[in-house]
């Protein structure tokens, strides 16, 4: 026998799944505001078209051995030609495909144990919200999991976000050093008659140049999808403005904490769920340190027709004090599922191509309460989720005033730019303890086909800020406006999935 001949090879099965979106969409006063702009907001008309398409091939070789590949194409605006969302002019032909996961799983030999190696979807635990807070995206990483019964389970995972992407200084001095961020994360899910438990923790080292350029060491927002929600997510309110401003030649740390949970220890319609977190960041330079909690509850009681919830969460909000860091819960990134009770308005929306985020990525800093009626049916494939919520800040609104004299002007509870470009350290909106919302939401779900779905939503918020001159009362929301307008936005999305 030759010594290099090949092994004999294995059949494989090539496995195919898809999601086509087109959705219609239109709205007025997507950041709260009609001043300095014709549009939805600085982004986008009010009435738009958009599109992305999801494919996603397994490879299997057998049950202990698969790979997969998950491309995405768009979301991009129909006439729209270049980038952010672009790609749908006359002609098309745009580069608008892109890699979203790319990895294999496989199975220690002679073991139960799981290993999945390569870009993956990660995401921390939720039972009570729509999605997870601190943590839920793609990202290059080792997972590892394994079943010691029918009740204990147990995940691990190291992932590496960011690493040499830092250009160095004066010709390329020190390129790519120390400018890595790496996570480890635990997640123990415990499953008993009637009692869910799913025990959560996670750890990140960031290097002092992950976020540095030439302007500074956290001013470098690296491309990708989430570039702007970590550092609207783990530093304090405008930190590039109001930090000290020192040298960091160190890691900073991160470390969080959680659990969520389930009663079911009766039989149904009732249902009480949970979820509770902590976190806490720390840097060189303590003017940067971020530390909070979150805790969310929903009660549940389950109709013939409809179920209804009842729901509320808090988080802590951030003092006056503009240079001993933040109080909030720092985050890293929710890129999809949805970080609230209230479907797609309030935050991120589960499809991606909807407009969202018009409160934040996620509800830091606030507090709130809700009811929903949710999956109401009356016909066959069709159905109805209702949810109206009360929200407002937990935020010190002496820090406005801080701020002021800091920086000589005076913040905008609004986001002034476009949709998904958070300023550093703040969500789109920034409510104080003097702050109130009221968001309400209709989403319609018709099965046209088995594998065609149509949603028709309708979306409405309105804000009610302190307009005194010590709180919002001397801050420009729009061009040269003080106005403060609702937001709202109707939308028709087609699902087509296989």
């Amino acid at each position: 026998m030759m010594a290099g001949a090949a092994r004999p090879s294995h059949a494989v099965e090539f496995k195919a799944k898809g999601v086509w979106l087109t959705s219609f969409q239109y709205g007025q006063n997507g950041n709260f505001t009609h001043g300095g702009h014709t549009g939805y907001d600085p982004s986008e008309d009010e009435f738009e078209a958009r599109s992305r398409v999801r494919l996603l091939i397994d490879a299997v070789a057998d049950e202990n051995l698969s790979g997969q590949v998950y491309f995405e194409i768009g979301k991009s605006i129909w006439g729209k030609d270049n980038n952010p969302q672009g790609g749908m002019a006359l002609g098309a032909d745009a580069s608008i495909i892109k890699l979203k996961r790319a990895y294999i799983d496989w199975r220690i030999p002679d073991t139960d144990m799981k290993l999945r190696m390569g870009i993956q979807g990660i995401g921390l635990p939720y039972i009570a919200m729509d999605g997870p807070t601190v943590f839920q995206s793609d990202v290059a990483a080792i997972t590892v999991s394994h079943a010691f019964n029918d009740n204990v389970s147990l995940s691990a995972f190291w992932a590496r976000p960011y690493n040499d992407n830092y250009a160095g200084g004066a010709n390329g001095s020190q390129a790519n050093f120390m400018d890595n961020m790496d996570m480890a994360g635990l997640v123990l899910p415990l499953r008993f008659d009637g009692l869910k438990l799913t025990p959560w923790g996670m750890f990140a080292a960031i290097g002092p140049n992950t976020f540095r350029n030439n302007n500074g060491y956290i001013n470098q927002q690296i491309n990708g999808v989430n570039g702007n929600y970590i550092r609207s997510g783990m530093l304090p309110l405008r930190a590039d403005l109001l930090s000290h401003g020192e040298k960091l030649n160190a890691y900073g740390t991160a470390w969080w904490g959680g659990i969520s949970g389930e009663i079911a220890a009766w039989e149904e319609p009732f249902r009480i769920a949970w979820d509770a977190m902590y976190g806490s960041v720390t840097y060189g330079d303590s003017s940067l340190n971020r530390a909070g909690w979150m805790a969310a509850l929903l009660l549940e009681y389950k109709l013939d027709w409809t179920t209804l919830g009842l729901y509320g969460w808090y988080s802590s909000g951030d003092d006056d004090d503009t240079g001993n860091g933040s109080e909030r819960l720092p985050t890293i990134s929710n890129d999809y599922g949805v970080a609230s009770f209230s479907g797609t308005f309030i935050g991120p929306d589960i499809n991606g191509v909807e407009r969202d985020r018009v409160i934040g990525n996620n509800l830091v800093g606030t507090w709130g309460v809700g009811f929903r009626l949710k999956d109401m049916s009356f016909w066959d494939d069709l159905k109805h989720t209702f949810h109206i919520s009360l929200l407002g800040g937990t935020n010190a609104p002496g820090i406005l005033k801080k701020f002021h004299e800091k920086t000589g002007y005076w913040m905008t509870p609004n986001n002034p730019e476009a949709q998904g470009v958070n300023a550093i350290g703040r969500e789109s909106m920034y409510l104080t303890t003097r702050d109130y919302a009221v968001e309400f939401g209709l989403l319609n779900e018709y099965k046209i086909y088995d594998n065609l779905q149509l949603n028709v939503e309708a979306s409405y918020v309105a804000p009610c800020l302190d307009m005194s001159d010590d709180v919002w009362g001397q801050s420009l929301t729009g061009g040269n406006h003080r106005d403060l307008r609702d937001a709202w936005n109707v939308s028709m999305l087609f699902i087509y999935a296989f």
